[in-house]
């Protein structure tokens, strides 16, 4: 339990202290997460050692409790491979140089979307017929990802997690997914996207302790061409999720001020 008394990111520990002090009513939510993820880094230096685990079927078993990718929180274009740069058009390079940070949707307790993480645990339970991202935060909520044979809805709904269709490649987990609103970030750093969103996902777990990644973005209507992120998450061990319900007594975004920059 020593790992969670640190590392309580800011959460409604956190908040409750808005109840005690001016100061740390002045605390912003960027910098709280900031002190989560550099704690998670500094969890994910003791990686497990082993071979990779398997299901009955043979296939990779992926659960377990992951550390997220800062590449995937902060701005999606540290995500890329060196020397790249994200193929903004010119509307959304706009957008997103106007966006501040008080009106990112995750900031007001609405889920990240796909690809970003939230600088808290995720958990990853792997059935025969479904595979399930489960997120302490922001708002304690679920992924599901078909992987029974099924194709995707004629018409989906826009979501923010979008219709996911899993399937094996070897080793590799293939999660194609369409069906996205509009409506979350990418990033921190705004980053845009529209309805044409199409995104697919590649998941490796080449040994126990280590999950990888590759997702490639697909959106004409807010990008030149295609790109591709890639990350990775190290297992975290003896670990659970806590409860974090986000919008209760969420005070943050009164004090959310400018444009979080970080990369």
């Amino acid at each position: 339990m020593a790992r969670r008394q640190h590392l309580r990111y800011y959460g409604a520990g956190v908040r409750q202290l808005f109840l005690f002090t001016i100061l740390a009513a002045a605390a912003t939510a960027a910098a709280a997460q900031g002190d989560a993820i550099a704690t998670a880094e500094r969890l994910s230096a003791n990686v497990p050692k082993g071979p990779t685990p398997r299901t009955a079927s043979g296939k990779p078993d992926l659960s377990g409790v992951w550390s997220p990718d800062r590449t995937f929180i902060y701005n999606i274009e540290t995500s890329l491979k060196p020397g790249e740069k994200l193929p903004l058009q010119p509307w959304a390079e706009k957008f997103t140089a106007e966006r501040m940070s008080k009106d990112d949707p995750e900031a007001n307790c609405l889920p990240t979307g796909v690809p970003r993480m939230a600088p808290y645990p995720w958990r990853i339970v792997q059935t025969a017929t479904h595979i399930f991202f489960l997120f302490e935060g922001n708002i304690h909520t679920f992924r599901q990802i078909f992987t029974d044979g099924r194709k995707h809805l004629a018409d989906p709904d826009p979501t923010w997690y979008g219709d996911s269709i899993g399937t094996w490649d070897g080793d590799t987990l293939v999660v194609d997914t369409i069906g996205f609103n509009d409506r979350f970030w990418f990033d921190f750093a705004g980053h845009p996207h529209t309805e044409q969103l199409h995104i697919v996902e590649r998941f490796r777990r080449p040994e126990l302790g280590r999950l990888e990644f590759d997702v490639t973005i697909t959106d004409p209507g807010a990008y030149t061409r295609p790109f591709t992120m890639h990350g990775h998450s190290t297992l975290q061990p003896d670990t659970e999720l806590f409860e974090y319900i986000c919008n209760e007594n969420n005070q943050d975004v009164s004090h959310i001020t400018g444009k979080d920059d970080r990369r």
